[in-house]
């Protein structure tokens, strides 16, 4: 069984010799556009019937291996206009494409990280000044304690416990939180789901 498309209703059909995966044309911040590879000679688009369309937009890709530099880049230029000086050639490395699609998320995540960053350090101000204002409101019990034979590190284990019941209410709290609000960055998440497991455990975690 074979298949054919055609993009407008006089276009001769199309078979279709094969089936690619997703291609995010647009970064990983959108979905995978619906995508049609025709031929470079095609009686298709903006085509009058009986004569080919040529596609004039190309990209060809080059590997070499050589080291990438300014010097590569422009012999691959001049090797195009040695075949007709007239063609625009804008040679780009993969880096500089690959940086562009993920420059609106990359700009995105790096505010976010510094924000969390942020919130950290707050959070560990916090919890050391309020564990400091209780340490110093019982000041007379750990006198007692301490002359009725409570050892240093008892005392110590005291107070880092309460430390402790702070971080975990706060770490239940931020989860919480984190579940509603992920689902507003869902955009911004590539191969994982905005509730993934693994990524909870490890923030928790640390």
């Amino acid at each position: 069984m074979w298949l054919r498309i055609r993009y407008l209703p006089d276009m001769p059909w199309h078979e279709v010799i094969g089936v690619v995966q997703d291609v995010r044309e647009n970064g990983v911040y959108e979905a995978a556009p619906p995508t049609v590879y025709w031929p470079t000679m095609s009686a298709s688009l903006n085509a009058r019937p009986g004569r080919p369309n040529a596609i004039r937009g190309v990209s060809f890709i080059v590997r070499s291996d050589r080291p990438l530099t300014t010097g590569l880049l422009n012999q691959i230029q001049q090797a195009v206009w040695s075949v007709n000086p007239g063609l625009p050639a804008s040679p780009r490395t993969m880096r500089e494409v690959y940086d562009q699609s993920l420059a609106r998320t990359s700009f995105t995540l790096v505010m976010v990280a510094i924000a969390a960053s942020m919130a950290l350090l707050l959070g560990v101000v916090g919890i050391y000044g309020v564990i400091a204002y209780v340490v110093s409101q019982r000041r007379r019990e750990i006198g007692i304690r301490a002359a009725l034979g409570a050892q240093r590190g008892e005392l110590q284990r005291m107070f880092v416990r309460h430390g402790l019941a702070l971080a975990g209410v706060g770490i239940v709290v931020g989860l919480a939180a984190a579940a509603i609000l992920t689902r507003l960055m869902s955009t911004l998440l590539f191969g994982i789901t905005p509730l993934d497991p693994v990524t909870y455990v490890a923030v928790a975690g640390c």
